[in-house]
């Protein structure tokens, strides 16, 4: 066995111990792997195309069968370790690194280690190629760029293997008990996610931690969580099977990205877009603007984002309600939203006319009801979707002792403000209780309120 795609991967140079057991999930696997790493519990142990396996005796009949692409890494094992890699992938590797497992010939390769690596090769291979049709023009070194793809796939697969794992064994445990082991339990499951190169799912771990630190009916916010993560771990996993939008979809929750340059010398698209809101967001590593475009004629958002170095504002500004001739291109997704902004030939307003004059006027708006059918049908197409640009009009500010409102005119509707809404004063004064046009980001708690205009009036951001 062993087909022309296992016999063509690349062939790394061998790790030492140290490497190898940085791999380890914790100190009790290194310990069992080290214990692994003799030639006496191992046959059929071989290597080539960047691949190691063997059969390990166990305490069954049958021993494990394990095998190890080292260009990953990734790893496979018959045994019942819920760990990852577990103790048998970490003494063969040891084994490897030593020199135990020698090279052998292609067709030497036992067939359940050959399948195996083809398909993941196969997989890997699929995904740096639609990467490579989407470039109009390629890197300077494309093998060495497949590579990398391949690469990381392999351990971006790993990883959501891995949190899948994680996942069953909370479940299996009991979502009530999730308050008593504390958040330590979900910075080690992120780091894990880092470690895979999937950003996204560690992102949304940490997100998890912090459900119970929340209080109320925490245990119904983490089910929810939890299965958007489920959801998306193995949305990643079957991407093969899935539609082309969707997997791109599933690629850019992951922590996939597509570099700026690739986008824009693909198709763009220009139209006359007003700055609706814009503001800026932090984190122990970042800090990311959210700049909000509408361009009036098609009806159609875009959200641009800007990033900067703690401490530091992101390098692009727009004027909120100024409207700029310009270029954009579209993050590939079900649901185009995030876009890179490209050319601009310049700007045909700026500050904020009367309603409907197309030089930063109210953009139209649509009811409550609306909104939220328009919600619904994008989280069918983006499940994992954080925020949905709504338009408003005709409605009315209403302050409260807990949560303040947007009402329609008549009274028929309502949506609840977030509380990360700001300037609701601002809003409130605006309104002077008549009706106006909000702008904000719709969301599962309501709607964070960014911009309003006032009956023939310019753009007020919030």
């Amino acid at each position: 066995m062993g087909g022309s795609t296992f016999e063509d991967m690349e062939t790394e140079a061998r790790w030492t111990a140290d490497q190898v057991l940085a791999l380890a999930p914790d100190a009790a696997s290194r310990k069992a792997g080290a214990r692994l790493a003799t030639p006496a519990p191992w046959s059929g142990a071989g290597t080539a195309g960047g691949a190691v396996w063997g059969l390990c005796a166990g305490s069954g009949s049958k021993p494990y069968q394990t095998v190890v692409d080292v260009n990953g890494p990734a790893y496979r094992c018959s045994c019942p370790s819920r760990k990852f890699p577990c103790k048998h992938a970490l003494g063969l590797l040891l084994l490897w690194s030593e020199g135990g497992a020698g090279p052998v010939g292609a067709g030497d390769v036992p067939e359940w280690a050959a399948q195996w690596i083809d398909a993941r090769r196969e997989k890997a291979e699929t995904v740096a190629g639609t990467a490579a049709v989407r470039a109009e023009s390629g890197p300077a070194d494309p093998t060495a760029a497949r590579r990398r793809a391949e690469r990381r796939a392999v351990r971006v697969e790993g990883g959501a293997a891995e949190l899948e794992r994680r996942l069953t064994d909370l479940l299996r445990g009991g979502l009530a008990g999730a308050d008593r082991a504390g958040y330590q339990q979900w910075d080690e499951i992120a780091a894990r996610m880092v470690d895979a190169q999937a950003p996204g799912l560690a992102t949304r771990v940490r997100e998890l931690g912090t459900v119970v630190a929340a209080g109320g009916d925490w245990p119904s916010r983490m089910l929810e969580e939890t299965a958007l993560l489920h959801l998306l771990a193995r949305g990643f996993l079957g991407r093969q099977g899935l539609p082309g939008p969707l997997a791109d979809t599933v690629r850019s929750r992951v922590g996939f990205t597509v570099d700026t340059a690739e986008l824009l010398a693909g198709p763009t698209v220009r139209g006359h877009w007003q700055v609706l809101a814009q503001y800026d967001s932090a984190d122990e590593r970042l800090t990311t603007r959210r700049i909000w475009l509408y361009d009036r004629e098609p009806g159609r958002f875009a959200l641009v984002l800007s990033f900067g170095a703690v401490g530091r504002a992101p390098e692009l500004a727009l004027p909120v309600g100024a409207v700029l001739d310009a270029e954009l291109a579209y993050h590939p997704a079900a649901l185009p939203l995030r876009a890179a902004l490209g050319a601009r030939h310049g700007t045909v307003g700026a500050g904020g006319g009367p309603s409907g004059s197309g030089q930063g006027g109210a953009p139209a708006g649509t009811g409550i009801d609306a909104a939220l059918a328009s919600y619904g049908t994008a989280l069918a197409d983006d499940p994992w979707l954080d925020a949905w640009p709504v338009v408003l009009s005709g409605v009315v500010p209403i302050p409260g002792p807990g949560r303040w409102q947007l009402a329609h005119r008549e009274g028929q509707d309502a949506v609840p403000l977030t509380p990360a809404s700001t300037g609701l004063w601002r809003l409130a004064s605006v309104s002077g209780g008549h009706p106006v046009t909000v702008f904000g980001e719709l969301g599962p708690t309501g709607l964070r309120a960014l911009a309003v205009w006032p009956d023939g009036g310019g753009t007020v951001p919030l």
